[in-house]
């Protein structure tokens, strides 16, 4: 323990000095369609920026829907020569993503449109950038290792949860070493998107949940982080108020697209406040889950996210009390400005995210999870929030383990 608060001061140091560099970097922003029928607003972007041959990005479960036909064919009606590349599955590896590269070089592809989730998005973010260069994947694992930058990128996310679509980054798994890594890098960023709801009507229920719950914890975190910045709070707050106003009736009624376009709206804005401010502990965790017991990340964020805010309600009960009231959750006795008032609140919001995964039929245990495996899982959280994210407060392995074996199964009916 005394190691680590020798640590934690060095660390926050560092954080301070990397806010400084963040604050002044030239993020640029995708071009933003937004609404129904903004899909086809995207596809005139990319023929009019004169890309002719196109490699369109996907998982072959879009093809099967018949999601992915009507796109490939409307940009072939525009001029464009397009070829299909759909072996992307969730958590993309380095071998699906060398794939991809060998079929846009096929193609002497120009530019690269990703149709899909968070998955889909990274693998072409990776896969454009490797276009580029004769780098590894590996590495170009870190920060600002993407030189040569990539294809230009578009995006139709047809989920709204990771945000991929305005980020920097993208995340690759090594299943042969049960991890994943990231690649952050401002060349990474899409050129132009659209939000469509019209792509997220068919969304099952329990995937609407997990990526709405992905993106409010992009939302959560990026304002608890310690180098939020003005904008990145004010988006922050702003998708959490879309998700609490919108989530449970998408999750409802998947036809609502009202409740589809606040949702992607939501996405977008939480990924922008991310890519500035951070994440944090729920993310570091989620991703050791993920890559261990292959829980999809979205919900695996879901899990962690009560017990890691309960953690940090000391810390962090103003900024919690803030989210609260963005969520609609202030009431008129609670809403004083008050510790006591702010903490009152902060324990409303994490019991609304509670109650919000219990709706939803988010466990709030993983069945996976063993005690041998706790330390590994707490060290390497620790390992990736270190110089990384701007956390509330950096955890000793101590105080880390306690809220990772705060997800042991209790009894064999909590299945994941």
């Amino acid at each position: 323990m005394g190691q680590n608060s020798m640590k934690a001061p060095l660390l926050r140091v560092y954080m301070t000095l990397f806010n400084s560099v963040v604050a002044v970097l030239p993020f640029r922003w995708p071009q933003c369609y937004e609404g129904v029928g903004s899909t086809a607003l995207l596809l005139q972007h990319i023929v009019q920026a004169e890309h002719q041959r196109v490699l369109l990005v996907t998982d072959n479960q879009l093809v099967q829907l018949g999601l992915v036909a009507p796109i490939q064919s409307e940009l072939q009606r525009l001029g464009a020569v397009v070829e299909i590349y759909d072996a992307v599955l969730p958590d993309p590896d380095i071998a699906q993503i060398e794939a991809g590269v060998a079929h846009a070089q096929r193609l002497n592809a120009e530019a690269i449109l990703a149709v899909g989730g968070g998955s889909v998005i990274d693998a072409a973010k990776v896969i454009g950038a490797r276009c580029k260069s004769t780098k590894s994947v590996q590495a170009m694992a870190g920060m600002f290792k993407v030189w040569r930058g990539m294809l230009p990128l578009f995006v139709l996310p047809t989920t709204a949860g990771t945000g991929s679509e305005t980020t920097i980054a993208a995340v690759v798994s090594e299943p042969e070493l049960q991890r994943k890594f990231a690649i952050m890098d401002l060349h990474l960023m899409p050129t132009a998107t659209a939000l469509d709801p019209e792509l997220m009507i068919g969304l099952p229920p329990a995937v609407t949940a997990a990526t709405g719950m992905d993106a409010l914890t992009h939302a959560i975190e990026s304002y608890l982080s310690r180098n939020a910045f003005a904008d990145t709070r004010e988006k922050s707050l702003e998708a959490t108020r879309l998700i609490a106003m919108y989530l449970e009736r998408a999750y409802q009624d998947g036809t609502d697209l009202e409740a589809r376009a606040g949702l992607a709206k939501a996405s977008h804005l939480a990924g922008q406040a991310f890519t500035k401010a951070g994440v944090g502990y729920v993310h570091a965790i989620a991703h050791q889950l993920g890559a261990r017991y292959h829980l999809p990340h979205g919900l695996a964020n879901a899990m962690v996210m009560p017990y890691v805010l309960a953690d940090a309600l000391r810390e962090s009960a103003q900024q919690l009390a803030q989210l609260a009231r963005a969520a609609g959750l202030a009431s008129t006795e609670s809403n004083a400005q008050s510790s006591e008032g702010d903490i009152a609140l902060a324990m409303r919001f994490i019991e609304k995210i509670r109650l919000m995964n219990e709706s939803f039929g988010i466990p709030s245990k993983v069945s996976a999870l063993q005690e041998k495996d706790v330390p590994a899982i707490a060290t390497a959280a620790r390992a990736e929030a270190r110089f990384t994210y701007a956390v509330p407060k950096y955890w000793s392995q101590a105080e880390a383990e306690q809220v990772v074996r705060q997800l042991l199964p209790v009894n064999a009916a909590e299945i994941t």
